[in-house]
């Protein structure tokens, strides 16, 4: 290249960068002067740890979590929740969304295989009991019904927009649809946003008897809570779940986009193919061989779907009679039992030990691979579940499928960060510990707890009522009223007569209440048949006295709104009292008696030894025997006492 030229390319270069940083300037100059982050920001929610001492695996390709530093991760605020409930246990993981002004709060199922998030409207004319109170509309000052138009189906009225889904298990949810704010949770930093959801007025199935209030849409589609979102750029088009292994639970679920581990497998995800996130399975092996089986018998229909809604994995018939079998010549030498259910046709084996960190030993190593050639390892806890009636078996959670679709439910994926590239078209999987995932988020990127409404004309923090414990009044002065400790009682329903493990007990609280395992003392407890009277004492950090108010009412609000998930070992619980009891300012003698104590029994001790040394040295210096009493010729003395 000439010289000339060489110097005009570098001219050019330099002057493109400095009309980049120009435009970079104006973009965050407008954006301050409009007074919102136009920004697509990423929304971190932690699915917690259910079970601290639980079943941990250790996967080859463990992530490297200085990965997710905050220096490499974009600048941007984080809405933390909390996910509950258990993928085998229940079937679902849900997480918790407020919806209008006031919040209403409902669980929710994370689903990604729906693409409307809806809840029970307070005038459903056949909806479950579930576990919160029904939405009503007229209480939420800023709810918007979504008016008819050629855009929607309408009522019978031709007045609100309406919604119906239908699902695999024969259940299905119809209502209206409303608008109204939505919001992820007092530790967020996101803002709560507007959102379009349903507002159920009819339910059937298992969506009629669950626990669970409804579902949140992560499913693709313009009532997707994801969409939505993404079009509002309040995230980037991308979300991550995470869930946690056999019997641990927790993990991580992440709305907008972050930086993707260098070891994440890929594959491609065609959003024309189908409404439901895809992914091109080509092969199933199994102990490091491949099933004998036509790769297009993966891409029939809708192809490979995943779905976080289902609970278990489904194979076309021929896909899933190859790989059982394939399985049971690996483990022929462990017992065939009847699985926990009558009602099902499950394969199970028994022999295979009660724990679960040895799997790896007896049953084989899964992988899939990917059209591009790359490959995810399957561990058996991502395709085997636990005997509930034997502890030493456990039974395939892989089955036939109804029709040629594969569906891979959420078992398939524990222990796995999945990450829904939906910008890219892509799908990612990496092997990791989730219950690790959630705790390094935490650290890294979760942003401090929001504070509580403060009210600068009286300087208070104001309580709900309907969380204000028993000894709490309705307004906490800061300063004033300073909270000592908390106390309340549960009671505990065991599956059995045996005394639960309160040491056990007390170190899952804490971590549900997020303190110091020393911070929860256990204070009496009795017993009655498999029913435990558990009284309980929630103590500061031992290097305060009291708690902060922000601190206390965290700790409140997850006791009184039910949000300690216990592992189902310890059975169900049910919180009967809660009271704070307020921390006593002490004077100036009950702050120092001890050390005034100390004071003068230190004092006392070395005035008698020294006392002692002189009496001896001049009883010496006399002579023994000499000591005369008062009045007797000499010398006047004092008779000292000892």
């Amino acid at each position: 290249m000439a010289p000339a030229t060489s110097q005009l390319c570098c001219a050019l270069f330099i002057y493109c960068l400095i009309v980049l940083c120009l435009c970079d300037a104006f973009v965050s100059a407008s954006d301050a002067f409009q007074g919102s982050d136009t920004r697509r920001r990423p929304m971190i929610l932690p699915l917690y740890l259910s079970s601290p001492k639980s079943t941990h695996y250790h996967h080859p390709r463990a992530f490297d979590w200085r990965r997710l530093q905050k220096s490499e991760l974009p600048h941007s605020p984080y809405a933390r929740m909390r996910l509950h409930d258990d993928l085998l246990t229940n079937g679902y993981y849900t997480t918790r969304l407020s919806i209008g002004t006031p919040p209403q709060e409902f669980a929710l199922i994370v689903d990604t295989g729906s693409t409307v998030t809806y809840v029970p409207c307070s005038d459903c004319e056949h909806c479950g009991k579930h576990q919160d109170p029904r939405f009503q509309p007229n209480l939420s000052s800023t709810y918007r019904p979504v008016k008819c138009s050629i855009n929607c189906n309408c009522d019978n009225e031709g007045v609100q927009c309406t919604y119906e889904r239908h699902y695999a298990e024969k259940s299905s949810s119809s209502g209206v649809l409303g608008d109204d704010i939505i919001s992820f949770g007092d530790e967020s930093e996101i803002v709560p946003q507007r959102a379009v959801f349903g507002c159920e007025t009819m339910e059937t199935g298992d969506l009629y008897s669950q626990r669970a209030d409804g579902i949140m849409g992560l499913g693709s589609g313009r009532l997707s809570l994801v969409d939505q979102l993404v079009d509002k750029r309040v995230i980037g088009d991308s979300f991550s779940l995470c869930y946690g292994g056999m019997g641990v639970g927790g993990g991580a679920m992440i709305l907008g986009r972050i930086p993707s581990p260098s070891d994440m497998v890929f594959s491609h995800s065609d959003p024309f193919r189908s409404p439901y996130y895809n992914i091109e399975l080509k092969e199933i092996h199994v102990a490091g061989k491949p099933l004998k089986l036509n790769p297009k018998i993966f891409d029939q229909r809708h192809g490979t779907v995943l779905d976080s809604g289902t609970t278990y994995a489904y194979l076309p018939e021929e896909a899933f009679i190859a790989f059982k079998d394939a399985i049971m010549r690996k483990i022929h030498f462990l017992k065939k039992v009847h699985g926990p259910d009558p009602n099902y046709d499950d394969i199970c084996f028994s022999g295979a030990g009660r724990d679960g960190t040895q799997l790896e030993k007896i049953f084989p190593d899964v992988e899939m691979v990917f059209s591009n050639g790359q490959k995810l390892s399957l561990s058996p806890e991502n395709y085997m579940f636990r005997h509930t009636r034997a502890g030493d078996a456990y039974c395939l959670g892989i089955f036939a499928s109804g029709d040629s679709t594969t569906l891979l439910g959420g078992i398939l994926v524990r222990n796995t960060l999945v990450t829904y590239d939906r910008e890219n078209d892509r799908i990612g999987f990496l092997k990791t510990n989730c219950s690790e995932l959630g705790k390094r988020l935490n650290t890294f990127v979760a942003p401090p707890p929001a504070p509580f409404p403060f009210d600068r004309k009286n300087s208070s923090t104001e309580v709900p009522p309907i969380i204000a414990p028993s000894g709490l009044p309705q307004t906490v002065f800061p300063g004033q009223i300073q909270i000592g400790f908390i106390t309340f009682d549960m009671i505990l329903r065991v599956n059995n007569s045996m005394k639960p493990n309160f040491t056990e007990l007390a170190e899952f609280i804490a971590q549900e209440l997020e303190v110091k395992e020393s911070q929860v003392h256990l204070k009496d407890f009795t017993s009655q048949g498999n029913n435990f009277l558990i009284k309980w004492n929630i103590f500061p950090a031992e290097s305060a006295d009291y708690f902060s108010n922000t601190s206390a009412m965290t700790i409140i609000l997850r006791l009184r709104e039910h949000h300690m998930q216990l592992p189902e070992k310890f059975g169900s619980y049910r919180l009967v009292e809660l009271k704070t009891q307020p921390h006593q300012k002490q004077s100036w003698w009950e702050q120092h008696v001890w050390e005034v104590t100390v004071g003068v029994v230190v004092t006392l001790v070395f005035g008698g030894l020294i006392f002692g040394m002189w009496l001896l040295w001049t009883k010496r210096r006399r002579g023994i025997g000499s000591y005369e009493p008062v009045g007797a010729p000499g010398p006047e003395q004092e008779l000292q006492p000892l």
